[in-house]
């Protein structure tokens, strides 16, 4: 090697660091750089492939970003093949799970005073050799990928961090994750800017230690920080469980059985699926419900059970709603952030507009009237069957950060 080379692997990894140009409308910048320098062939500690050096030495840039636009956790590469005379001779780099020989015309990659030069692909982060490279097909692709189909994935969960446990994600994680994701899609400019700040660069086993850590970081600022729905309320009767059909213990108020609404229990598992908190808020007997809904599987489906036989109060009055909140952790300072679907104008729905808690009025039975009888009985919205539910709530959610009084998400 000759001795214009530094010695140690620092020095040769800041040497070569890549150049990073990224597109003008980039949301996501790459957080560091772990170095490995190889100087005979073996396997990439954070890669799935083989490095062989094609000269002296390769440095191997695992290039670690937060975020892409599909996904919490994102992981690059970049190899610098250097020959014994301190000369780049040949960069590859990671693009869509493959390599790629960055060839900006005559073999080699875009230099500049002796450092590689890599374009970086709009929200996703592959890379590119040359501007010149994204075809007009990859370019429409980027725009639905960036835009209508931000945070498909939530969190990533199919690297060696999550397969090994170092961190998990449960569903109301991968809901925020897309959340904050979609709240982030833009449309890209196709044109680049230089990355000026100095990433840091770090042996690899120092980055791959702090992955995991900033990965449970970002989660933890999600919840906190995000605004996100805290908790969806729901009412029982011709909400879930159509009330014509529900058969009572003789000389009893007990309901013992009955028949639910179409689509209801797929909408409840629907929501369960999202991660989202559900808290049943129904009167009667607490037995009518623990009938009703176990026997359609969907009493445990629930994170608690607030149930006027137990509290005492019917609907519309506030301690009912003050229980919901304080079962799913929440107090009135939250109520901005829950939903209350019910059937029932003056008690559901009145209820909810009394405390500045989203109403949903399920006009699915005509047991009870549809016109309000005052402004207190006006829903937020109005929606025919559970089915709709799921969508309207992802929608709803996705505008919370426009509901702040003051700052929001960022």
């Amino acid at each position: 090697m000759s001795a214009d080379l530094p010695l140690s692997d620092a020095e040769i990894a800041a040497r070569y660091a890549p150049v990073f140009m990224l597109d003008s409308n980039e949301p996501y910048l790459p957080v560091a750089l772990g170095q490995t320098v190889f100087r005979s062939v073996g396997p990439s500690p954070s890669s799935k492939f083989t490095i062989e050096p094609a000269g002296e030495l390769t440095i191997e840039y695992a290039v670690y970003y937060d975020w892409d636009i599909g996904h919490l956790y994102d992981l690059e590469h970049v190899w610098v093949h250097v020959d014994h005379s301190g000369a780049v001779i040949r960069v590859d780099a990671s693009s869509h799970g493959g390599r790629l020989v960055m060839d900006a015309g005559a073999g080699s990659a875009q230099m500049s005073h002796g450092r590689p030069v890599i374009y970086v692909e709009a929200g996703k982060h592959a890379h590119w050799a040359s501007p010149d490279h994204v075809d007009a097909g990859s370019r429409r692709r980027l725009e639905a990928v960036c835009g209508p189909l931000a945070g498909e994935e939530g969190v990533h969960l199919g690297n060696d961090f999550a397969k090994s446990g170092q961190y998990s994600a449960s569903a109301a994680d991968h809901r925020r994750a897309r959340l904050k994701m979609q709240g982030d899609a833009f449309v890209p400019a196709h044109a680049y800017r230089r990355l000026e700040m100095d990433l840091p660069i770090l042996p690899w086993p120092e980055l791959a230690a702090e992955i995991p850590k900033r990965v449970k970081s970002e989660l933890a600022r999600l919840s906190e920080q995000l605004p996100h729905f805290g908790a969806i309320l729901l009412d029982c009767g011709d909400t879930l469980v159509d009330e014509r059909t529900e058969i009572k213990e003789p000389g009893s108020e007990v309901v013992l059985r009955g028949d639910l609404i179409p689509g209801a229990a797929e909408m409840m598992r629907a929501l369960k699926d999202a991660g989202h908190k559900l808290v049943l808020v129904a009167d009667g007997p607490r037995q009518t419900f623990v009938n009703l809904l176990s026997q359609h599987g969907l009493w445990d489906l629930f994170d608690a059970h607030v149930i006027s036989g137990d509290v005492g109060v019917l609907k519309p009055d506030a301690r009912m709603f003050d229980a919901a909140l304080e079962a799913a952790g929440l107090t009135r300072a939250d109520a901005w952030r829950c939903v209350m679907v019910g059937n029932n104008l003056s008690r559901d729905i009145k209820g909810a507009n009394q405390l500045g808690i989203t109403s949903v009025f399920m006009a699915w039975s005509s047991l009870r009237p549809h016109a309000p009888a005052d402004a207190e009985e006006v829903p937020d919205y109005r929606i025919s069957a559970p089915a709709e539910l799921p969508a309207l709530l992802e929608r709803l959610e996705a505008l919370l950060p426009y509901r702040l009084p003051t700052t929001q998400f960022v």
